[in-house]
């Protein structure tokens, strides 16, 4: 068996095609997670530690470019290739504004795929850290365990619903930067409607009040926007 050289999301709606690509870079020792749809492949990206994103541009529910942007906003380093049967110039330009390192216009082959996944990954190999592994916070006085679903304080302690849990730690994670309310509810919930939009509202005002014994620690709302947890 080939030893890992990195772990790769392969979001390619083309059922096909995508089994090819991922059975040859599987073949080359990279470890695949494949994806049909933009939504399933930014869950998945928020749940797991990826090295490389191969990022079809036509996607179900959430178009290539989109997908990028959220990805780019949750880590701003893993590099990201585009697949698309597009080859136009503005297309390119657009490709590379959503965060794209590389771009390749389907039929292509798989030996050039490789080539080029293994030289962008030699020029960014150890850039930066991913956090999406961890598990514990320490917010102020609080202490949160992703894992346990514990929110710990000196006078208390509380145990919380997974989706509470997933939300505090999606702000954990972000500490002092923007979550928008649409990149939130696409990687808790999957989906981002109106109805899902009120249920996060709620929770958040949960988290605040599960958070009000430290007045340091605050999840703001960014009006319009999204939220954002502030800790001094």
């Amino acid at each position: 068996m080939t030893e890992n050289k990195a772990n790769i999301l392969l979001v390619e709606d083309d059922q096909n095609l995508g089994f090819v690509v991922q059975d040859a870079l599987k073949r080359k020792g990279y470890a695949v997670h494949l994806c049909r749809d933009g939504k399933e492949g930014l869950r998945q990206f928020n749940e797991h530690v990826y090295d490389l994103c191969v990022l079809d541009v036509m996607l179900p529910h959430k178009d290539g470019f989109s997908l990028a942007e959220d990805i780019r906003s949750i880590n701003a380093e893993v590099p990201i290739i585009f697949l698309t049967a597009k080859s136009q110039t503005e297309d390119r330009i657009a490709g590379f504004k959503a965060g794209g390192d590389d771009y390749l216009t389907k039929p292509f082959s798989h030996e050039e795929l490789v080539l080029r996944i293994e030289a962008i990954l030699r020029r960014t190999h150890g850039r930066g850290e991913d956090h999406r592994d961890r598990e514990r916070f320490e917010l102020g006085t609080y202490t949160f365990d992703h894992r346990n679903l514990m929110l710990s304080h000196p006078s208390e302690e509380r145990k919380l619903t997974k989706k509470e849990a997933d939300v505090l730690r999606l702000l954990c994670m972000h500490q002092d930067q923007v979550l928008t309310r649409e990149l939130v509810l696409n990687m808790v919930w999957g989906d981002d409607t109106y109805f899902l939009g009120r249920s996060l509202d709620v929770f958040i005002s949960r988290l605040r009040k599960y958070l009000k014994l430290d007045e340091n620690v605050r999840i703001v709302n960014v009006h319009g926007v999204g939220f954002k947890l502030q800790v001094e």
